[in-house]
């Protein structure tokens, strides 16, 4: 990716409107803080350059990554839960707490993109102008033989707007009869999802754990691991179980049980863990002889504790997971033509709700994913 002049996001001026320059509806997030940080107003529409595309958004999902990043989650001084920080007292800057140490405020977040190619800068051939597409929300700028990544939305501007410019090599044309809001469910959480089934190998008959089984990642990874042919232990809560169960899981525990009670020791093949906290040393009791774990993330605290003798002395696997590999994302374009996975819509909003949606989904009361939905 030669042309790089879509990431020099951290100037504020881009925002502002000069003469009768074309102006599109957005939510610019100022600083790291609350729900006052959302602002949305009119800022010019961006114009793609050499290498690059102008995509209507049609829908773009929400995720935790948004509020983390506006919260300062990702700053290493903080070592709790992603619920340590609220939305009152996270006011002041934090220098670090974006994926890349700086995040580039002010920015427009929105790392779910389901969009329509409406322009196309120098040296450009495809996709052609009025193609649907998702976008690749991250980008292996230095090709997959590094792990070097860039991400849409926490590294320059995202989809919480009427239009955003990417990389034409990062936007992947789709055929399916899913409405826009279904496919703005799939970029972040399922292609994370499927990164660390991929990446933990996974296959038919392997026993996989899978942590936090009712969010976005979790019931993603569910439905990804049952479509390899695995058996699946899933922990949510004990509202959603019959839900989860429905996705596809063989087996479903109350978050908060005992799990040496529950299940054997060494007795799953995989874990698929973004929740970590108090019960991951736990978790690496569970896991048989030669097992995988894999993670990226760890909502229920970053600080853990390990008992070095399950790691080494069962010859255990541990991947950490944030740059997704090269056969990801077109698996992800293939399994939605195929009709091999669905959708899972918790709920929409207007763009211009986005608080709401937010204060909505941090209640953690949903199934699946919420969208956001920009003026058309």
């Amino acid at each position: 990716m030669s042309d790089l002049r879509y990431l020099q996001t951290n100037d504020p001026n881009r925002f502002k409107l000069r003469g009768d320059e074309p102006t599109m509806k957005a939510v610019v997030t100022t600083g790291s803080g609350g729900y006052e940080k959302l602002d949305y107003r009119d800022v010019p529409i961006p114009v793609p350059g050499p290498g690059e595309v102008l995509l209507r958004v049609l829908a773009a999902g929400v995720n935790n990554t948004e509020i983390n990043t506006r919260l300062g989650w990702y700053s290493s001084s903080v070592e709790g839960g992603t619920e340590q920080l609220s939305e009152t007292d996270s006011a002041s800057e934090i220098e670090d707490g974006g994926w890349n140490a700086s995040t580039p405020f002010p920015f427009i977040q929105g790392t779910d993109c389901c969009g329509e190619v409406v322009a196309a800068g120098e040296g450009v051939a495809q996709p052609d102008v009025g193609t649907r597409v998702l976008v690749r929300s991250c980008m292996r700028t230095n090709g997959f033989d590094s792990l070097d990544n860039l991400w849409m939305a926490s590294d320059f501007d995202g989809a919480f707007a009427q239009y955003v410019k990417v990389p034409a090599s990062e936007v992947f044309e789709i055929q399916c009869d899913w409405s826009d809001v279904e496919l703005a469910t799939i970029p972040c959480a399922y292609g994370t999802a499927e990164n660390m089934l991929h990446r933990a190998n996974v296959k038919a008959g392997d026993r996989v754990l899978v942590t936090g089984a009712s969010g976005g990642v979790g019931s993603a990874v569910v439905q990804l691991a049952k479509r390899r042919g695995a058996c699946i232990v899933a922990i949510a809560g004990s509202s959603k179980l019959d839900q989860v169960a429905g996705l596809g899981a063989d087996q479903v525990i109350p978050r908060g049980s005992d799990l040496s009670a529950e299940l054997q020791e060494s007795s799953v093949d995989v874990v698929i863990d973004n929740v970590a906290g108090d019960q991951f040393g736990a978790l690496l009791k569970l896991m048989a002889r030669g097992g995988r774990y894999a993670s990226s993330g760890a909502i229920a605290g970053p600080i853990t504790t390990i008992d070095m003798r399950d790691f080494y002395l069962k010859d255990l696997t541990l991947l950490g997971c944030t740059a997704w590999d090269e056969p990801v994302f077109p698996n992800l374009i293939s399994y939605i033509e195929k009709g091999e996975i669905r959708p899972l819509v918790a709920q929409s909003f207007e763009l211009k709700d986005i608080a709401t949606a937010q204060q909505e989904f941090l209640k953690k009361t949903h199934v699946g994913n919420f969208v956001l939905v920009p003026p058309q």
